[in-house]
């Protein structure tokens, strides 16, 4: 089914929106400089290494690969298991990688998708700008402000003792705060349309993080998170 839309996607539901027509062939600036300086070389200043880069993709380019996924993404409810139950959530998810291997986590498995042309343009840039081979990404579509993730970290065995997670995002902004495990500190920052921040080092054992909740956001959001699976 094909939704016909004359609207500005960001000011559409996406609950009602399970597919729409995808755009045209992307294609992408081949500006593949480094967005990561010294100065801003970590958020944090102890146990981990936290960079960010607001702008991996422009304006256009963030709309559309928005479009793209939000229309191609094989999207499904997450599921969690809670006291022995399963939950299913408002949040949608998908997981996509080079094999067909399984991801767990909350008590819950996924199978890998193949790679879409959208996510191996993204995983490119996403990797050149990293230093680093992803080979699995988990997407998640927020539809608005009352979803969205509470404290933890990405510390499974299956991602190895120093996991690299690069995140982006596209669609609304949101905050994303770090806590320190033991001192309790936290920092903030505003993920912004086709920004970046990457996880490394130490980042996942010694800190947690979240995505809070708020009734100010309106409008969807769509973030990929690329990881190294070792099985």
């Amino acid at each position: 089914m094909v939704w016909q839309c004359h609207r500005d996607l960001a000011s559409l539901s996406c609950r009602e929106t399970a597919f729409l027509e995808s755009p045209p062939q992307l294609v992408l600036s081949q500006d593949q400089s480094s967005l990561f300086t010294e100065r801003d070389r970590s958020l944090l200043q102890r146990d981990g290494l936290v960079e960010y880069a607001p702008s991996l993709f422009d304006r256009i380019e963030s709309g559309d690969l928005f479009k793209e996924l939000l229309a191609t993404t094989p999207w499904q409810h997450d599921e969690v298991m809670l006291f022995g139950q399963k939950r299913v959530l408002s949040r949608k998810v998908a997981w996509h990688g080079d094999g067909d291997f399984s991801y767990s986590y909350s008590g819950t498995s996924k199978a890998a998708a193949p790679w879409s042309q959208a996510l191996l343009l993204i995983k490119e840039r996403v990797e050149q700008q990293c230093g680093y081979q992803f080979n699995s990404c988990l997407l998640n579509l927020y539809h608005d402000g009352s979803e969205g993730m509470g404290w933890h970290s990405d510390d499974e065995k299956t991602l190895g003792r120093k996991p690299v997670i690069a995140s982006v995002s596209f669609g609304a902004e949101r905050v994303f705060k770090l806590k320190h495990r033991e001192s309790k500190e936290i920092v903030s920052v505003v993920l912004e349309n086709g920004s970046l921040l990457v996880m490394r080092g130490e980042t996942q054992h010694h800190w947690v993080h979240t995505m809070p909740k708020t009734k100010k956001i309106t409008t969807p959001r769509i973030n990929l998170t690329f990881r190294t699976f070792l099985g």
